[in-house]
């Protein structure tokens, strides 16, 4: 007997339009292509009702404790202040994917990119270096950007994204876009340093989504 999917309930606090949806569907339809997007799955309409009338901050961010100890992180002298961190968060409900890029000393957005369908982790963390080092290539910017995937890192060094998933329909943009990228690392050179985060000796990577 095939277990019957459980309902979530998605909250937009900023997006084409806010609300609560009860599909990921249409909550999509609200936030995806949008940049600084504010969004967040709960598992009762309870929930969700009561986090729609709180700040964003209060769920989608880490909390004041947190954000101490991230800021005493990013002060570590070991780190290159004047950089990029990039980081990738994968719905392991929904298979959904989306990616980032922060200021590495004050972990403010740079870019935000997805939802989308049926991705996964280490292909979002690939995206987003690219994505960074096409930002910085356009810029004249030499800036280094952090990762915390070696394997990300390793495919952006062999201009190659060696995933075993396989593309469907529903991931079709999301392939779309890995072809892009593998392109535009054999069409382009640059000499951004690509430098593994340290997350055990440094905490999580500054473009963290705050969500495990």
């Amino acid at each position: 007997m095939t277990k019957k999917a459980k309902t979530k309930y998605y909250v937009v606090w900023k997006g084409l339009k806010t609300g609560i949806f009860d599909s990921w569907e249409e909550c999509r339809k609200q936030v995806h292509g949008m940049d600084g997007a504010l969004y967040k799955s709960f598992e009762s309409p309870e929930e969700a009702h009561k986090a729609f009338l709180d700040p964003p901050q209060k769920h989608i961010y880490k909390k004041s404790n947190e954000q101490a100890t991230q800021k005493k992180r990013i002060s570590n002298k070991d780190i290159i202040q004047d950089s990029i961190c990039v980081d990738a968060a994968w719905n392991t409900a929904t298979g959904d994917m989306e990616y980032r890029g922060v200021y590495t000393w004050n972990a403010e957005e740079i870019f935000h990119r997805g939802p989308y369908r049926d991705g996964t982790n280490n292909i979002g963390e690939f995206l987003a270096l690219v994505h960074a080092l096409s930002l910085l290539e356009k810029n004249g910017k030499k800036t280094p950007v952090y990762s915390d995937s070696k394997t990300a890192i390793v495919w952006v060094r062999n201009k190659r994204a060696n995933t075993k998933l396989q593309p469907t329909p529903r991931n079709a943009e999301l392939f779309d876009l890995l072809a892009r990228a593998e392109k535009w690392l054999k069409e382009h050179t640059f000499s951004n340093p690509i430098l593994k985060w340290e997350t055990q000796s440094w905490g999580e990577i500054p473009a963290d989504f705050g969500r495990k």
